[in-house]
């Protein structure tokens, strides 16, 4: 009865009936006491995957695959954890340059280079799709053939815990809804007729990665790599590091050797310091990933719309500003589970450069700053080892805040690391060098112009008055 309800409220809003098939799979297995989870002993670490840099590519096959490929962009996401309330990738990331003007760039250089159309398309949600169609705006010849430059991510209900019925609030109905997940990109890709359409239109290659990692940019190598596997899908991998221990990672099943994605939600607590290991899983995922457009049709017509992908139980509040508010189930799959679905999935290493997300003002500093260089192909070169960078959540969390206490980005190129506790504002000009460690506490305090911080630990309670040296 449950299920019936909430799939009555998905028609009732007009969700796609593929859309609300797919939800009701996921929905009984949830029903049915499914967690997602992995654990360790049912499946193999996945070790010696080949690097794009040994793969032998020749210059005619590069501007072959880029013809045939076109580029997703995964752009739901508000970047409401960093206190936005509309699309994330609007945020500006260089001097005068969003994350969507950077991608622009990098796709329209792409095209020149490599004589490709090269189709931009965002996966939008409903909250991101007209703030984002209205910034491309300013860009006339981005549309290809007719595809437009989105399609929109499909929505479900949230569910309660409870008894999993379709939650009801009524202060905020908005936050009975909830995406799928980016997992719903082949859903979404089918059910808004764009799949039919690209492989109308002679494409056959997809590119898809997250829109504030801008790292991802059109690669032309690993296209020709892709198109010349054979292979249905592929996923890019980077070596591990301590900094990405609980990223999700791939892993083979153990009963067909199947390739397999395994997110930290999909871990059992008693396995995480096993699938943490560097040493025995080597590699984590980037959720740059690559699938043919026909064996995605293929594959959709034959299983009826529904991929089967490895099911996210995300357990949240209704309002997730109220933690006292009813506890509720999203039903989430991740794009990147697909490679299950494929046989013949594929993996390929590739370098660290192509993985560059800002999830936190943490990340956004770094990449204000001069530890990179926008080139003129839009490409951001890193001109320093990346330092840690670790931010007061009280003061910096939030966009608003962060742009008000820095303004200014102090150059990091000679820095290994910034630590600053407490209200500090950065005034112009700042430079830190090596470890540097700023303690204070509510009190505003202010890095002076200039001021050259070198191997320091600036005290706030040193500093006379509300300057520092």
């Amino acid at each position: 009865m449950t299920l019936q309800q909430a799939t009555d409220k998905m028609e009732q809003a007009g969700v796609h009936p593929r859309a609300i098939e797919v939800f009701a799979h996921y929905y009984r297995e949830l029903e049915s006491g499914a967690t997602g989870l992995i654990p360790e002993d049912e499946v193999a670490p996945v070790v010696d995957v080949p690097h794009i840099d040994d793969q032998d590519v020749a210059q005619p096959d590069l501007q072959a695959a880029m013809s045939q490929t076109v580029v997703l962009k995964l752009n739901g996401g508000l970047g409401t954890s960093m206190g936005m309330d509309r699309a994330k990738s609007l945020l500006e990331v260089r001097p005068g340059h969003s994350f969507l003007d950077i991608i622009v760039g990098q796709i329209r250089h792409a095209r020149s280079t490599y004589n490709a159309k090269l189709p931009l398309l965002l996966m939008n949600s409903f909250h991101t799709r007209d703030d984002s169609l209205a910034a491309l705006a300013g860009y006339p010849d981005l549309e290809v053939d007719g595809l437009g430059l989105d399609f929109l991510q499909n929505q479900e209900p949230k569910l309660l815990v409870d008894d999993l019925s379709p939650v009801q609030w009524p202060d905020d109905p908005a936050l009975e809804w909830c995406p799928p997940g980016h997992g719903d990109l082949y859903t979404a890709l089918e059910v808004s007729g764009l799949l039919d359409k690209l492989l109308a239109a002679g494409y056959r290659y997809a590119s898809m990665s997250n829109s504030d990692n801008l790292g991802a940019s059109p690669d032309p190598r690993v296209a020709a790599w892709f198109a010349a596997s054979g292979a249905p899908y592929a996923a890019e991998v980077c070596r591990r590091t301590p900094a990405d221990v609980k990223g999700g990672h791939l892993v083979r099943r153990c009963s067909d050797g199947q390739l397999v994605l395994r997110d930290t939600a999909q871990i059992p607590e008693a396995d995480l310091a096993a699938a943490q290991d560097m040493d025995t899983h080597p590699y984590f995922h980037t959720n740059n990933l690559w699938f043919d457009l026909r064996a995605l049709r293929d594959t959709l017509t034959e299983r009826a719309g529904v991929l089967g992908l490895a099911l996210i139980r995300n357990r949240k509040t209704v309002d997730p500003s109220d933690p006292a508010s009813p506890a509720v189930y999203q039903i989430e799959t991740a794009a990147g589970s697909a490679v299950q679905v494929f046989h013949g999935a594929r993996a390929i290493e590739v370098d660290r450069s192509r993985f560059r997300p800002v999830k936190t003002t943490d990340d956004l500093l770094v990449l204000r700053s001069d530890v990179y260089e926008l080139g003129e192909d839009f490409i951001l070169t890193q001109r320093a080892q990346q330092p840690l960078v670790e931010l007061d959540s009280d003061y910096y969390k939030f966009i608003a805040d962060f742009d008000q206490r820095i303004p200014h980005p102090p150059s990091l190129v000679g820095a290994q690391s910034l630590s600053v506790r407490g209200d500090w504002t950065f005034e112009a000009g700042v430079t830190v060098r090596g470890r540097v460690r700023i303690e204070g506490d509510e009190q505003p305090r202010i890095v002076a112009p200039g001021t050259e911080l070198d191997d320091v630990v600036l005290d706030g309670a040193a500093v006379d008055g509300p300057s520092a040296p």
